[in-house]
């Protein structure tokens, strides 16, 4: 079976993309002279250095080392939430999948943002399946950039909120070295070492790392282990480098929240400690980057990326207990360790691309500046399977009620892209018009199942049947700067916001189009950035997305894998400001403090919508004479809270340093229907806001190869909820870490 899509392009697809991105010379913030001094030749840049951030016509935050040092993070979460416009949220409580929303938008699974590694899609499905089922330690980075506005349509799919792009530290020109042991409370214990030198005819750079916990929830045993590498060779004007890594994951985790009585009689409860959740990743990424001459820069980039997912589960949210009805064998929970049996939601994805981008500096040319083409060949292939096993430990497919293969199908989208952007400069003026197309193919391939109910095959699947599409965009953006003086800089633009639907969205369950349009958004913001003074430095900007057809999940407790819809027109509005200061003591120490507030005044449904589940009294509206219920345009978005801080103020003479960090989350609604009871299954009502405090205490003896540190996380043992999307889920409890590095 075949599915047009709405038209056929033509066979030379990938050329049209290069026709039109050449074509167009235009876009934002090329690399300038500067940052391509201080960068190697085959980098993909993000932000880059920090005096490349002041000029860029756009908002854009470097979390650098110094940073993650200071605070000791201990996950990716931790290092967001000191981003202004960032919504960053534990769910397990070892940062292995998190949970990343910009201005406003539902930050579940990440699916909103684009995730970068060294410029690379790090996600395995960037346009088919754009979840965050993995995310490698914290400890592989030196630093995150994360880049929001017009600039980021130079590295899509995911236009919408905005970029983090997390960078690696380069191999080392000398042998160096360091390793670090950790343990603390929850059962966290933790392995960390690089080292790196010479070597191959380059140099080399690797790095492992074993992290185990027992997270924030009882019946869970957290652990990954995480391996990296790369090799740079420098032969005068090209430059070659190839990274590769392996990522393993083998969690007793669940997936399900917790009913409002559960959590009232222990918030921290987990009944489902059969629940197992594997992964495996594999990557290899091969650059290249040629210095033609002083004013063209060509680099190339091919990857590939395997992931393997398998969790096996007894319950997929809080509405989904073990009862007679649904599974007579179970016979309820007091048998979720005899006679219930599991689903098993196995996922593999294979990846892999290759992009080039020309960098030309045509400021000899009499037009200052700098543009930069590029275009990018991808594919994405997903097998997916769901096998109910018989038993609560069975990891195959069973024979007895509701058991047998519910799912079997391959998912694969392909997708050509092409940008052109420039950084054109008239004086104290600077602008930058830019465009990126994207052409995308998606195919759905449903193979044959079969369903066991009462003994006997019902709903099977007999024969295979498939399913086509496509879809094209063009995503425009404009730019400016002014410089006011040497100290300050207002910068502004607006931008096309686009994100692809998932394959299951684009192609419904019997091999047809559903027609879920892309997410569609235009984007705006107006900003300031100054110096104001010596050591003090500040970020001030102004925001709003208008958008045409928000795609949200169609129920509640949907989550990442529901059907999704359109919720029509919304709109995000508000405010996001950072601060930095720092000054040196006379006795050669430091004092610094760092602030980051974001205000997301309105992001509300502003087209016709209604709720997929109504409630007494809900407001009901008439239209064309018809009366509708559950009427919510108005209302607020989930998972969409008014204010974010995060603080720091520390220290540090001699031997010590020391950090106190405050991070605030606003309440926010769980549903459409912003409701604020709590239903008993615990998915809708007021998500309440919270306030916790962290501590961290570096101690580096003069001349010392040894460092020590001490971190309390969540000081005050804060009990607060992060989601409801699956029932209640706790936020991390207080930790207790200490460690030593040794560095050689």
């Amino acid at each position: 079976m075949r599915v047009l899509g709405k038209r056929q392009l033509p066979a030379n697809r990938f050329v049209t993309a290069v026709v039109l991105t050449t074509a167009v010379a235009a876009g934002l913030d090329p690399i300038d002279a500067k940052a391509q001094a201080q960068a190697r030749i085959d980098e993909i840049i993000v932000i880059g250095t920090l005096d490349r951030l002041k000029s860029i016509g756009g908002s854009g935050t470097i979390v650098s080392e110094e940073d993650l040092n200071r605070s000791r993070v201990f996950t990716t979460v931790e290092a967001l939430r000191q981003v202004p416009g960032v919504l960053a949220r534990e769910e397990e409580g070892l940062g292995i999948r998190p949970n990343i929303g910009i201005r406003g938008l539902n930050p579940i699974r990440s699916t909103k943002v684009l995730l970068l590694e060294d410029g690379i899609p790090l996600g395995y499905a960037p346009y088919g399946d754009n979840a965050a089922y993995y995310h490698p330690p914290i400890d592989r980075f030196a630093r995150i950039e994360v880049l929001k506005g017009a600039s980021q349509i130079k590295f899509g799919p995911q236009t919408v909120g905005g970029v983090i792009n997390y960078i690696t530290p380069a191999a080392p020109e000398n042998p160096t070295g360091r390793a670090t042991i950790s343990g603390g409370s929850d059962g966290y214990r933790e392995i960390d070492a690089f080292a790196g030198g010479p070597g191959l005819g380059g140099r080399v750079l690797l790095h492992a790392n074993r992290t185990e916990s027992n997270g924030s929830r009882e019946n869970q045993d957290l652990g990954l282990t995480d391996l990296y590498g790369k090799a740079e060779w420098d032969r005068g004007e090209h430059v070659f480098s190839l990274r590769a890594s392996r990522f393993a994951e083998d969690s007793k985790v669940t997936y399900s929240g917790l009913t409002r009585a559960e959590f009232a009689a222990n918030p921290r409860s987990n009944q489902f400690s059969n629940d197992e959740f594997m992964t495996e990743r594999y990557s290899m990424v091969g650059s290249h980057g040629w210095d033609i001459n002083a004013d063209l820069l060509l680099k190339t980039t091919g990857y590939y990326h395997y992931f393997d997912r398998d969790w096996w589960r007894q319950s997929s949210n809080s509405g989904q207990r073990p009862n007679d009805a649904s599974d007579p064998a179970c016979g309820g929970m007091a048998n979720l360790d005899t006679t219930c049996g599991n689903e098993g939601r196995l996922r593999s994805y294979h990846t892999y691309g290759i992009e080039s981008r020309l960098l030309w500096d045509h400021g000899d040319s009499g037009l200052e500046g700098s543009t930069e083409i590029g275009v990018r060949a991808h594919h994405e292939t997903q097998t997916r399977l769901q096998l109910n096993a018989d038993t609560p430990r069975g990891r195959t497919a069973g024979t007895g009620v509701n058991a047998g293969v519910r799912e079997n199908n391959r998912r694969s989208t392909t997708a050509f892209s092409g940008f052109a952007q420039s950084d054109l400069t008239f004086g104290d003026f600077g602008i930058g018009p830019g465009v990126r197309a994207e052409f995308v193919d998606y195919e759905r391939t449903f193979r044959p199942v079969s369903v066991i109910a009462s003994g006997r095959p019902t709903g099977a699947l007999t024969a295979e049947v498939r399913g086509e599409t496509d879809l094209d965009q063009v995503v425009p953006g404009l730019s400016a700067t002014y410089q006011l003086s040497d100290q300050a800089r207002v910068y502004g633009g607006v931008h096309r916001g686009f994100a692809p639907p998932r394959v299951e969205d684009i192609i419904g369950g019997a091999g047809t189009s559903v027609d879920l349009d892309a997410e569609l958004s235009w984007n705006y913001e107006l900003g300031l950035r100054a110096s104001l003074g010596e050591g003090l430095s500040a970020n001030v900007g102004l925001f709003q997305m208008d958008f045409e057809n928000q795609v949200v999940p169609a129920s509640v407790a949907g989550g990442v894998g529901a059907t999704l819809t359109s919720a029509g027109k919304t709109k995000h509005r508000g405010a996001e400001a950072s601060a930095n200061f720092s000054t040196a003591l006379k006795d050669g120490g430091e004092v610094y403090a760092r602030a980051a507030v974001t205000y997301v005044g309105k992001a509300n449904y502003v087209g016709f919508r209604r709720s997929s589940a109504c409630a007494a009294g809900q407001a009901s509206v008439t239209l064309e004479g018809l009366q509708y219920n559950c009427f919510v345009t108005g209302n607020r978005l989930p998972y969409s809270p008014k204010w974010l801080t995060s603080a720091a103020v520390g220290a540090g003479s001699g031997w010590f340093s020391g950090q106190v960090e405050v991070q605030h989350q606003s309440g926010m609604f769980a549903d459409d229907l912003n409701s604020t009871s709590v239903t008993a299954d615990a998915q809708r009502g007021l998500i309440k806001g919270w306030t916790i405090v962290n501590l961290s205490l570096n101690i580096t003896p003069d001349e010392s190869s040894l460092s020590v540190y001490v971190t309390v996380k969540n000081v005050f043992d804060k009990l607060y909820i992060v989601d409801r999307a699956r029932g209640a889920l706790p936020g991390a409890p207080q930790l207790i870490q200490a460690g030593a590095t040794v560095s050689f």
